[in-house]
Order: structure tokens, then C-alpha cells, then sequence
């Protein structure tokens, strides 16, 4: 993923999933629809994608339903097997021991984790630090394959009471306890980080640094100068809305700023 500049990530949010407020019973054509995003990603030039159970709102703080896990691993595995992309996954909210079983079960690449290390307020309840039993487990499993891509702080949630800890020092940490790579995020979807953030995330760690939120063709530049990576979801869709589909004349403009 990161042997060029700054790879380009597309998101892949699929539908309400089983035991999801929203869920309309039927499994395949979620799969079809996410099909159709990933190959509209791969075609346009992006690098990698990842899939996340964003509609599942409100999530399941720190877990996921065993049909949820069963659903994304049927999801996930028909886009490793079809497209062959790198690919990742994030199971929200904080269900990264899920998340790791769905990878290894599915040929992934990476898992996206939220609360990796110190402990903050999301818009679900306290989230505290999985670094210990994820690394642990993913140790256990022979699956360092796997690779741990780790929100330094996660967007919607407070972090007040870490606040007397900067953001690189709170990279510093997530990269002792051996994250594979950092992300730095806005406050919200589709929110852009502040630029300073992102500088100091990177000067401060050595493992790759990938923008989680916000970029856009027209900031898109500005990040790739700073990061490894950026995920990108909200300015790949419709409208720009994170969820609609997946706009392949919005892909190609960024793939083609990206180039320029």
C-alpha cells in the first residue's frame, strides 16, 4: 500500500447489516452494492479499500452482534476474492477484536481500531485502551499479517480527559505499543484534521501516518504532503455525503489531483 506516495483508501460503507436498526433482509444485495463501490474505487486508480458498517447507527459500544460479524465476514470476503485489492476493515463501534477475526477469516490486510490506547468519551460511553488484548490476540492467532491501523484520537468523542497529552505524544505511545500505522482524523465525519496535527502525528512516530477523515481534490494535496495514506469516504460519494454511493466521476477527480 505504501510504496508510493500517500496511498488512496476508499471507504465502503455497506447497508444496515442483520441485528441493525434499518436492516432489510437481504444480505446479497448489500454484497452487490458493495461490489459495485470497491470496483468503482479500483478502476478510477485508488490503492486499497476498506469496509465498515457505518449505517449500523446507533452501534454497540466495544463488541458487535455474532450475526453482524457473520454478515461483515461474508462482505468481506466476497471483496478480497473479487476485486483483490488491499483491503481493510472497521467494525464500530470499537469492535476491534472482531474486527481481527473478520480479517483473518477474510484474507484482509488491515483493521482500522478506535480507543487503541489512553481512554476518551465517545458518543456511545467510555471508550478505554484495547492495545494490550488486541496485540495479545492477534499474537495468539498468528495473524500479525494483520495489520493494526490505530486512530491516535478518535473522531466523535471528547478528549478531555486526556488533554494534558498532546496528540504526538499520544502517538508516541500508540506506536510503543505497536501500532502498524497511525490516523489522524477531524472531529466528526468528513471533518478535515488541522494540518498541525497531522505535522506533529508525523514527526513524531516512524510507522506510517494516514489521514482518516475530510480530504478533499482540493486539500488533497496539502495532506499527501504529510501522511502515508488518507481514507477516504465522504468526497468519493454522491453529493459528498458519506452515505450515498460511491461516485466514480468524484473518484477519478481525486485520482487524477492525487497524479498531478
Amino acid at each position: 500500500m505504501f510504496k508510493k506516495s500517500s496511498s488512496l483508501i476508499g471507504m465502503v460503507h455497506v447497508g444496515p447489516l442483520p441485528g441493525a436498526s434499518g436492516w432489510a433482509s437481504n444480505l446479497d444485495e448489500i454484497v452487490e452494492n458493495a461490489l459495485m463501490d470497491a470496483a468503482i474505487y479500483k478502476k478510477a486508480g485508488f490503492d486499497a479499500i476498506m469496509v465498515e458498517n457505518m449505517h449500523d447507527v446507533p452501534y454497540i459500544k466495544g463488541t458487535a452482534l455474532p450475526e453482524t460479524i457473520a454478515a461483515m465476514t461474508v462482505i468481506s470476503s466476497a471483496l478480497k476474492k473479487e476485486i483483490k485489492m488491499h483491503t481493510g476493515i472497521q467494525i464500530l463501534a470499537g469492535a476491534n477484536l472482531e474486527a481481527l477475526g473478520v480479517a483473518l477469516a477474510a484474507g484482509l490486510d488491515f483493521i482500522r481500531v478506535e480507543g487503541f490506547v489512553y481512554a476518551h468519551v465517545g458518543n456511545g460511553g467510555i471508550h478505554e485502551s484495547c492495545a494490550a488484548k488486541l496485540i495479545r490476540r492477534r499474537d495468539e492467532l498468528k495473524a500479525s499479517h494483520v495489520k493494526i491501523f490505530a486512530d491516535v484520537k478518535k473522531k466523535h468523542a471528547s478528549h478531555a480527559i486526556t488533554s494534558d497529552t498532546s496528540i504526538g505524544d499520544t502517538a508516541k505511545e500508540a506506536e510503543f505499543f505497536k501500532a502498524d500505522g497511525l490516523v489522524v482524523t477531524g472531529i466528526r465525519t468528513g471533518d478535515q484534521p488541522l494540518l498541525e496535527e497531522v505535522k506533529s502525528v508525523k514527526q513524531s512516530v516512524k510507522v506510517p501516518v494516514l489521514i482518516g477523515s475530510g480530504v478533499t481534490p482540493e486539500n488533497l494535496k496539502k495532506y499527501a504532503r504529510y501522511s502515508d495514506g488518507m481514507i477516504i469516504g465522504s468526497s468519493s460519494k454522491a453529493g459528498g455525503h458519506w452515505s450515498a454511493k460511491v461516485d466514480t466521476e468524484r473518484c477519478k477527480k481525486l485520482v487524477s489531483v492525487h497524479k498531478d
